[in-house]
């Protein structure tokens, strides 16, 4: 069962993480400061702006910046938990059967 939340503020919201070929439930918001060269990852907002990007929580989990630029992870305790360790091993195994389809 993909990014089901334990507690936590998100609402209730059925958007999926923005990375192409992924079908889970968005579990955090994404988002730049080119000027600054930051990047944001947040507990999913309850507003879909199109400036920012929603991501899973394994996806938001491997984000990486670009060289030079920084990351803040802002997400509070609970969405870091979002997949219980069964459906991360799930997730695992699933992913490799839709890649090669």
């Amino acid at each position: 069962m993909p990014c089901a939340f334990i507690g936590g503020t998100v609402p209730n919201v059925n958007r999926r993480c923005a990375r192409p070929g992924c079908s889970y439930l968005a579990a955090a918001t994404l988002s730049f400061q080119y000027a600054q060269q930051i990047v944001w990852i947040d507990d999913l907002h309850a507003d879909d702006s199109p400036a920012n990007h929603d991501l899973c929580a394994p996806h938001a989990d491997r984000t990486r910046p670009p060289r030079g630029w920084t990351l803040e992870d802002r997400r509070s305790q609970s969405v870091s938990l979002a997949l219980s360790s069964e459906d991360t091993r799930t997730a695992a195994a699933v992913d490799p059967l839709r890649r090669a389809g």
